[in-house]
């Protein structure tokens, strides 16, 4: 106890602060990085995903020659969304990266939506066994991709969430913590699309 007083009040408040600023700094750090691993994991699944439809719309093709339309749309989305995947992934986090992503991935989702509802009236298509097995592995993506993203939403919210309270929000803004954006999708244009055959 003699050492503690013989250092005097105010250098021991320094040594106090000092340690507990790198207390904090090395939490958002850790923080940090779990929701950029947590990101670089649907990342993996995109990439699956992106992989896939090329495929998909292969096996279609032959199918569906008067639909061209939809094909090119399926196409469009997924050269979109993979521009998009390749900007967020170099900067996960970053609200106008995950803003793209999310609006190029929805669109993706309504174009395949649409091939897939289409594909409904084709029984040759529906029971072929490549874009049943292709469909079935798009669904299991899309299933990963949705895990994959609950868990980076709940790093990206305990990162904010570590670097917004008091006295934590003052380290993180002098070190240059910014915020992250959560990947969200737009439950507007999770609804199946209409067709209509008339």
């Amino acid at each position: 106890m003699e050492w503690i007083l013989g250092i005097g009040c105010p250098a021991l408040l320094i040594v106090v602060v000092a340690g507990y600023a790198i207390v904090v700094y090395n939490r958002l750090v850790r923080s940090r990085n779990a929701y950029q691993n947590a990101y670089a994991q649907i990342d993996v699944q995109l990439i699956r995903r992106h992989d896939l439809i090329p495929n998909l719309v292969e096996t279609a093709k032959g199918y569906l020659k008067h639909e061209r339309e939809t094909l090119d749309a399926v196409i469009r989305a997924r050269a979109s969304a993979v521009d998009a995947q390749a900007a967020a992934s170099k900067a996960p986090g970053d609200p106008s990266a995950m803003g793209q992503l999310a609006g190029a991935e929805n669109v993706l989702t309504q174009a395949l939506g649409r091939l897939f509802a289409l594909a409904e009236a084709y029984p040759d298509l529906k029971a072929n066994q490549n874009m049943m097995q292709l469909s079935e592995e798009l669904t299991s993506t899309e299933n990963r991709v949705a895990f994959a993203r609950q868990a980076y939403n709940d790093s990206v919210m305990a990162y904010n969430n570590q670097r917004e309270v008091f006295p934590a929000n003052l380290i993180a803004g002098a070190m240059g913590f910014k915020p992250a954006a959560l990947l969200e999708i737009d439950q507007a244009q999770r609804q199946p699309p209409t067709v209509s055959f008339s």
